[in-house]
């Protein structure tokens, strides 16, 4: 196995207020992780200092390289949406269009793009960077039924060629996860 994450004595304190200390965070290649708990529990400012967006109070965290997928849409509006998505790395873009079927939006700019479909979108750039880690914040917001099988379809792909996933969401997640509550 190799080690993709590795959190030692993780604290953060955001706005005067302590989210978490003294926590550990380990992902294994081919594991996953569903971080739960109340709203304002820290899942999505977890997600934020493991992406280096946030600086731990106290701790240290080492990673592979990773990509986020959250609120932000992270793609230039304007371009169509398989040259948007060719920026984050392109090396997987084929794959991940299919993926998350998005192939007949290829060449429609990103400006245009529903809710659900702008959702896939973010998540297609996940998986065309080749990070081994993934993480991903609320990722079954926005999606249907469809969307959430291709989710669920391409994190069990990753998971199985050696990636991590690292999830903050309210919703249960399929396949194997083990999970980190938040906020107990």
């Amino acid at each position: 196995m190799s080690l993709l994450l590795n959190g030692e004595s993780l604290s953060l304190v955001r706005g005067g207020r302590l989210l978490f200390e003294a926590l550990d965070l380990q992902l294994d290649a081919g594991e996953a992780l569903h971080v739960i708990g109340p709203n304002g529990s820290g899942k999505s400012s977890l997600i934020r200092l493991v992406a280096g967006l946030l600086k731990p109070s106290a701790g240290r965290i080492a990673r592979a390289d990773a990509a986020l997928a959250d609120e932000g849409l992270a793609l230039d509006r304007e371009l169509p949406l398989g040259k948007a998505l060719a920026f984050w790395g392109g090396r997987g873009l084929t794959q991940a269009l299919a993926a998350f079927a998005l192939e007949d939006l290829a060449e429609v700019p990103v400006r245009l793009l529903s809710t659900g479909q702008a959702k896939r979108a973010r998540l297609a750039r996940v998986m065309a960077s080749g990070a081994p880690l993934w993480l991903l914040d609320e990722p079954l917001n926005g999606l249907d039924s469809n969307g959430v099988t291709e989710l669920d379809c391409a994190i069990a792909a990753h998971r199985a060629s050696g990636g991590a996933v690292l999830a903050a969401s309210h919703l249960p997640l399929a396949g194997a996860w083990r999970s980190l509550e938040l906020g107990a």
